[in-house]
């Protein structure tokens, strides 16, 4: 059996942060969501530090044992940090100093980096704004969205503004149904039901920046109990979500009901005849 992401508490992880495009103010968030996949053995930034937009970085460091890594813009215009970074990356991917990464950016150019650390069979995680482009989202194994790191985040008005986001909008809420329905049938038994951490699971592969806190809930079940037209829930147990899972309501049967109509009706002219 595959080992899960839950089994991954004792994993080494390395924290490499892309200090021109990462919040200082998130540090504790980004540690924690780090953490719930391995131990971050090893943490640096990486950025030029003569510049005043890496002061909000320097009061954190030492607190949360970060190690700033220096690197001098040799042209104007050009992030001489990305190629800093990525080095790194390779040099503690080669040396089998960890079992896994974290890249806390919003660039598109740790892409390649990604997909080559996966390649690897290394976990990959993510963690950046939600502008942040699809080819490195889609690189991670998993993908974090910092505006779901905030604190004071309200849930209410978070499903409120999607049911009545307009679909030309700019950066439109995703709808969560399309994507349950799928990870549901990958999770599917034979049974009928599905695990809860399977279609968890499901979803990280169909999507890495699936997140349950971007559609305004802290837990994926309680995502789907708001779709309770769609989904029933069985819990075996009062153990917690190790003991819950999940199966898709009947369909509707009015086509069926249609065709054995039709079947009758041939079957009473048949007798006729």
């Amino acid at each position: 059996m595959k080992e899960t992401y839950q089994n991954r508490k004792n994993h080494r992880m390395t924290m490499l942060i892309d200090g021109d495009n990462a919040q200082p103010t998130l540090i504790v968030k980004l540690l924690a969501e780090a953490g719930k996949y391995g131990q971050t053995t090893i943490r640096r930034i990486y950025g030029d530090w003569t510049t005043p937009q890496m002061n909000g970085w320097k009061d954190c460091l030492n607190n949360h044992a970060i190690q700033p890594i220096q690197q001098f813009r040799y042209t104007i215009g050009k992030n001489a940090t990305d190629s800093a970074l990525i080095i790194d990356a390779m040099d503690l991917l080669h040396s089998k100093l960890v079992d896994g990464f974290c890249i806390v950016s919003s660039d598109s150019d740790y892409t390649r980096l990604a997909t080559r650390i996966r390649e690897a069979g290394i976990f990959v995680m993510g963690i950046g704004q939600r502008k942040t482009p699809k080819p490195f989202v889609n690189a991670c194994n998993i993908f974090i969205y910092t505006e779901n790191l905030v604190d004071d985040i309200d849930e209410g008005k978070i499903a409120e503004a999607d049911k009545s986001q307009p679909n030309g909008s700019e950066n439109p809420r995703p709808n969560p149904v399309p994507m349950l329905k799928e990870a549901f049938s990958m999770a599917e038994g034979e049974d009928g039901w599905a695990h809860l951490g399977a279609i968890g699971s499901s979803l990280r592969q169909l999507d890495p920046a699936f997140d349950s806190r971007t559609f305004g809930y802290s837990q994926l079940i309680q995502l789907i109990k708001a779709h309770k037209e769609l989904f029933t829930i069985r819990k075996e147990d009062d153990k917690g979500s190790s003991a819950v899972y999940v199966k898709r309501r009947s369909r509707h049967r009015s086509k069926p009901r249609e065709k054995e109509k039709h079947i009758s009706r041939e079957n009473q002219v048949n007798r006729e005849v």
